[in-house]
């Protein structure tokens, strides 16, 4: 890159706030009071973000009487939540490629669970009255190479034999850049309906909004610091009290599980995101976006693209930081060296869009596990549940998760416990140095193989058959 490109990209920089876009909202509601004192309750759903929200809330319409207490370490919807795309995928396995190649004999029901899940939040969207920009509005997924485009070809060839591409349509050259114009698009898929955008921030308090109204007491500046046997129940300590409860839902995904066991099933993750200035109408103009979609590359190192409620332009993806030792910290949300680089990408998708500026750069951490889905399980004889590893995926499949952990906790056998998706685990990470090590020469591996028309080395070969990957 040209040093005077730089300066010119960068210069987009110059007024953007390091905080998350979605948060920066003067009409985002104060916070629930802390824990004091000692509490009981029916269910304790520990962590504020979608994963406990959708179980509070579901937890109190299946059972209007169960009382339900939630609590959350800072504010409701102020990590992950927060601070996401705001893509609300109807796939449960992180892409229909994913889910075909771990768990061919389901995937069908996958689908049509991962459909329903989709469907039943837009109808939550509508019952609750859920303030969230939600839009159906589907998702392109693009080609930006040569081999990209023959690559998405054959897949939706594939997808079609399978009888597996309902709702999803082959675009060329001329048909993609009709839907949104970027010099760099050379084709896509467009799923249609399994994809809907959403204001992330605004899903989070929405729901708490709901929980409240349904009974649900929620705790915030409350974290959950030890879970042990307590009579027949559980016993949560906080730093100002105790829950007991009868069962406990663990919601808290990228941060430490109570159950320890759990921990090396996922690591930290950190994804970074960009939004721009509204868009005036003769820049819309120039970029298409008529029918609104998201947009995300096919590239392994990819960037994901949306337009907000007002028009502005979110895009993120690219680089995937792991820090050494898998530490969470808010030091690691803030990463200039990443922002200078998805400005750079920006402005070579749409260079139309020359001089736009960004109002805002942030990052984050997303749980991620080693076969980029959720996995689900129990502790204490049945009593806890938890559900983790969503990898980046889990807007949309948090609800469904939130499901299957009040069927888990109630012992029942439906068709979610009843999935291999639910009843295997993927394969824990491994301690450091050698976790760090795995993961960079993945990284290495999958930006050559993006450099080198996608041909995967031998490491990500072998990782392949292992059923391993590192994604964003």
């Amino acid at each position: 890159m040209a040093p005077s490109a730089m300066t010119r990209w960068t210069r987009s920089l110059s007024e953007a706030r390091p905080v998350p876009y979605w948060l920066d909202d003067p009409k985002r509601p104060g916070p629930e009071p802390a824990l004091t004192g000692a509490e009981t309750c029916d269910l304790l759903v520990v962590g504020g973000g979608y994963s406990g929200l959708w179980t509070a809330l579901i937890a109190k319409e299946r059972d209007p009487g169960r009382d339900v207490v939630l609590v959350e370490g800072r504010e409701v919807g102020w990590a992950a939540s927060g601070r996401n795309g705001g893509f609300c995928a109807a796939s449960l396995t992180h892409g229909l490629a994913n889910g075909l190649a771990r768990w061919p004999e389901e995937i069908r029901k996958l689908q049509e669970l991962g459909a329903r899940n989709l469907d039943e939040i837009e109808k939550a969207v509508a019952r609750h009255s859920l303030d969230c920009d939600f839009e159906r509005t589907g998702e392109i997924d693009v080609a930006t190479e040569t081999y990209q485009a023959w690559e998405l070809k054959d897949w939706h060839e594939e997808m079609e034999r399978r009888g597996l591409a309902d709702g999803v349509e082959y675009l060329d050259t001329d048909a993609v850049r009709e839907q949104v114009d970027s010099p760099t698009f050379l084709a896509g898929l467009y799923d249609r309906r399994g994809v809907a955008l959403v204001h992330p921030a605004k899903l989070a308090w929405g729901l708490k909004r709901a929980c409240l109204r349904l009974g649900v007491r929620i705790h915030e500046h409350t974290p959950a610091l030890t879970l042990k046997r307590y009579g027949a129940g559980m016993a949560v300590r906080t730093p100002y009290g105790e829950v007991r409860a009868r069962r406990v839902a663990l919601g808290t995904n990228v941060f430490p599980n109570l159950v320890r066991r759990v921990r090396s099933y996922t690591i930290p993750v950190y994804d970074y995101a960009l939004m721009t200035e509204p868009l005036t109408t003769d820049q819309l103009a120039s970029v298409g976006w008529k029918n609104r979609q998201g947009l995300g590359d096919s590239a392994n190192q990819f960037h994901y693209f949306r337009l907000s409620a007002d028009n502005r332009v979110l895009w993120g993806g690219y680089d995937a930081i792991y820090p050494y030792g898998g530490r969470v910290r808010a030091e690691y949300d803030d990463r200039p060296e990443t922002y200078a680089k998805l400005a750079g990408h920006f402005f070579t998708c749409f260079p139309q869009l020359e001089g736009v500026r960004f109002t805002h750069a942030w990052g984050g951490a997303i749980d991620t596990c080693s076969r980029f889905s959720a996995f689900f399980g129990t502790a204490h004889q049945g009593r806890v549940a938890y559900a983790a590893g969503y990898t980046g995926l889990g807007v949309g499949a948090t609800r469904f998760g939130a499901e299957v952990m009040l069927d888990l906790l109630a012992g029942e056998r439906t068709e979610r416990t009843e999935l291999q998706m639910v009843r295997r685990k993927p394969l824990p990470f491994p301690p450091e140095p050698f976790a760090w090590t795995g993961i960079a020469l993945t990284k290495w591996s999958l930006a050559r193989a993006d450099a080198h028309a996608g041909r995967r080395n031998l490491w990500l070969r072998t990782m392949d058959r292992l059923g391993l990957g590192f994604d964003s």
